[in-house]
């Protein structure tokens, strides 16, 4: 049998796998994709249940100057609108509407924490700082998206001209690439109102980051049939130049020195080159390199401790909700991507130190003691609330209404639940807990009106995309990233010490997203053009 060699195997149909494939394809490379679900997508996904439609990871998308231009680069047409973006508090609530809006932000936290009217205006002070960067930053279209052979329009009019401004504002966002947390030290020592501006981001975000939230919810955007339509528009024009996406496969084993991989149904698949757009963990421990150069072997194996030391970021749990209410009840109370914090009060030390004192002594500890954390976490916590029927009507049956209703948590928790056979019981507690929290604020009369429920946990997202500890933005903060994090590196971020291997995806560069795949997944194929 004739041995096929392709220029380059993709694996992991996630966005950033696609986004290679499409580029690959496009530029007539011979292109195969594995994808271990039945569906491409990864964290980029629309399902349906019951004639609802739901987002399995991401709510919506912001483009910063990256999505949009790989879209119309692509000559991809998608009909989107703008996701607008609600702030609620108790029971203060404030629609997003532009850059006035911050205005209304301070004014709603001065009337929440009156006794810290300062710190608010430092604070505010700083965020528009950091705003103005951001508008520096995805003020063009990436250029990476660009034919800059043809579009001298482009150079001379808007690359060249940003180039000095992207250079100077690149150590501004070195210096804030610490933590949130430490940074606003500095700024806020009331300590609830910190938590009411931060808690809802994953632990030790880089500053810069965490605090250009408000610019971010001036940028989302809604594809019109939800954020799934996205995939399924990148994997037709990947079909249109004939590149192949092979689902339910996963690979197994990578015999690097021979060039080939071996898949679960045991088939070997030949490249010249290969783009790892999966769990990188995975990529580390299915790798060998037995036969290869001893000084890429050494470099492998170092980096390969570097990566298995670290682990992923939280983790997230989402409530699915079918409700037996019209839409317009929710859209009296906000918008349909709102982020809702029960109580001014904050966590404090809930999801840090008490979470790390359970989880450390899990021996000792009652499930009792789990369910009484687990109420004080979810009673001053913030939900991040999607409503796909407030951006898209024809995403609900008439007079219904579904909702997603989301919180950052430790994949530990819920591993340590499972193995002591008490995870469904406490998916059944916590799914009854936001139910009653939201029904006792924001929205009264939810409780009585849940036609079904059912939750994604964090075991759930390891399972679906076989991502190290459920994690849906790559790395933790809270250690040394392994990885690269700085923006005038992130050309470096597709390499691995294999010289025709590759890497793309939310694993390969610090803080990760949507645009960062789409960039990493567009870098790596451009590597394999070139080469």
């Amino acid at each position: 049998m004739e041995k096929i060699k392709y220029d380059a195997i993709i694996v992991g149909g996630g966005i950033a796998g696609l986004t290679a494939a499409a580029y690959l394809s496009k530029a007539g490379k011979k292109v195969i994709l594995f994808e271990k679900n039945n569906e491409f997508g990864g964290l980029v996904n629309t399902f349906v249940s019951d004639g609802f439609h739901f987002e399995a990871g991401v709510r919506a998308l912001e483009s910063a100057g990256i999505i949009l231009p790989m879209l119309s680069d692509l000559e991809i047409q998608l009909e989107v609108v703008r996701c607008k973006v609600s702030i609620g508090i108790e029971d203060r609530i404030l629609n997003v509407e532009d850059l006035n809006s911050v205005d209304e932000y301070r004014n709603m936290l001065f009337s929440l924490f009156p006794e810290s009217k300062e710190e608010i205006d430092n604070f505010i002070k700083l965020m528009r700082k950091i705003m103005k960067m951001l508008d520096v930053l995805y003020s063009i279209e990436n250029p990476m998206f660009k034919n800059l052979k043809r579009d001298k329009k482009y150079i001379f009019k808007k690359l060249l001209p940003w180039l000095p401004k992207f250079l100077f504002l690149v150590n501004k966002i070195n210096r804030l690439n610490i933590p949130y947390e430490t940074y606003l030290d500095n700024i806020i020592k009331n300590s609830s109102l910190k938590d009411i501006i931060t808690q809802h981001f994953f632990k030790g975000t880089p500053a810069f980051f965490a605090l250009s939230y408000f610019t971010l919810y001036l940028d989302y955007f809604y594809p019109k049939g939800g954020v799934g339509k996205i995939i399924n528009e990148i994997v037709k024009k990947i079909n249109q130049f004939r590149g192949i996406l092979i689902p339910n496969t996963t690979i197994e084993k990578i015999i690097a020195d021979e060039q080939f991989v071996i898949d679960n149904h045991g088939q070997k698949h030949y490249y010249q080159n290969l783009i790892w757009a999966a769990d990188l963990k995975t990529f580390y421990d299915i790798t060998l390199t037995d036969k290869m150069d001893a000084k890429v072997k050494e470099k492998f194996e170092t980096t390969k401790k570097r990566i298995m030391a670290c682990k992923g970021c939280e983790s997230v749990f989402s409530l699915y909700l079918e409700v037996d209410l019209p839409i317009s009840y929710f859209s009296d109370i906000a918008n349909g991507h709102f982020f809702y914090t029960p109580s001014r009060k904050g966590l404090g030390d809930i999801h840090r130190s008490e979470l790390k004192i359970l989880l450390s002594n899990w021996e000792k500890t009652d499930k009792s003691d789990v369910l009484l954390w687990i109420d004080k976490f979810l009673k001053f916590n913030t939900f991040e609330i999607s409503i796909p029927g407030l951006k898209d009507p024809e995403l609900v049956p008439e007079n219904k209404t579904g909702l997603i209703i989301s919180f950052i948590i430790e994949f530990d928790l819920f591993k340590k639940m499972k193995d002591s056979g008490f995870y469904e019981d406490f998916i059944k507690e916590i799914e009854m807990k936001i139910i009653n929290i939201l029904s006792e604020s924001v929205y009264p009369i939810l409780k009585d009106k849940i036609l079904k429920q059912f939750s994604f946990t964090p075991i759930s997202i390891k399972n679906r995309i076989a991502s190290s500890d459920g994690s849906i933005v790559g790395w933790s903060f809270e250690e040394q990233v392994p990885v690269v994090n700085k923006i005038q590196r992130s050309d470096k971020s597709v390499l691995t010490p294999i010289p025709n291997i590759f890497q793309a995806g939310q694993w390969t560069y610090s803080p990760a997203g949507v645009p960062m795949s789409i960039l990493t997944g567009k870098l790596a194929a451009n590597r394999v053009i070139k080469k």
